[in-house]
């Protein structure tokens, strides 16, 4: 039986007309993500528009994510993407290479342990955002490294909150961009991106410049300095980063 602040949110997604937006990006609004606990337990579930409204999460409602981070194994590198125009939530801005959540709809992508279920859910996303094959990021191979939690809003009504977990992944991939989800994409050193955070015309995800500010670059560090045979691996970094806590930020 539903929760009573999943029952109240529920409710207030009643007055919530989705027509207005893309069609397909409305579409998406009705998968089902895992509503947790602030300790990350996994406690319902409920649709994409619910738990994206500010309403609902200034009730409490908070669901999982993942943040996936692709580097380049010869460079270093890091795959951004431009957020499409037509996103419901935070559009045309930088972010992370991708950005999705596990699902309900799939009892693969509930599977906790090992965290099973981001990891299949990182590779199904990447294929449904930037065309990537899954056989270029093989569940196996992402780095798990921690989980932040943060309440960001993207407008007036639409906003995120997340335990969101950190993948990083190194790996060679093939690029076929979905245009209604990412409108551009490009690699980027630790110095390019800083000056793309310096430049006052870009604009990035909250979640993105929350991870960056206080992990990402000494992470990358850590990648860069941990080469072995001149490339990169994700997998190098193991215990570099407490996963066991989930991090308020």
């Amino acid at each position: 039986m539903a929760s009573p602040a999943v029952l109240a949110a529920r409710a207030a997604l009643a007055s919530i007309d989705l027509s207005t937006y893309d069609p397909e990006q409305s579409r998406l609004m009705d998968e089902r993500c895992i509503l947790v606990d602030e300790q990350d337990n996994a406690i319902g579930a409920v649709d994409k528009k619910t738990c994206h409204l500010m309403e609902n999460i200034n009730k409490g409602l908070l669901h999982r994510a993942f943040s996936a981070f692709v580097f380049r194994p010869s460079d270093g590198k890091l795959l951004l993407q431009q957020r499409a125009t037509e996103k419901i939530t935070f559009p045309d801005m930088w972010t992370n290479t991708c950005c999705s959540h596990p699902l309900d709809d799939f009892e693969e992508e509930k599977v906790e342990k090992d965290q099973l279920g981001v990891r299949v859910a990182a590779s199904r996303k990447l294929e449904h955002e930037l065309g990537i094959p899954k056989e270029q990021t093989p569940i196996d191979k992402f780095q798990y490294l921690t989980r932040i939690h943060y309440l960001a809003p993207s407008d007036g009504m639409w906003g995120e909150h997340e335990v969101d977990y950190i993948l990083f992944l190194t790996a060679d991939v093939t690029v076929t961009p979905n245009t209604n989800e990412i409108r551009d994409y490009k690699y980027v050193d630790k110095q390019e991106l800083q000056a793309m955070f310096d430049e006052p015309g870009n604009s990035f995800t909250p979640w993105f410049k929350l991870i960056a500010r206080d992990f990402l670059f000494g992470w990358w560090d850590e990648l860069l300095a941990r080469r072995k045979d001149g490339k990169v691996y994700a997998q190098n970094l193991a215990g570099v980063a407490d996963g066991t806590k989930v991090f308020r930020m």
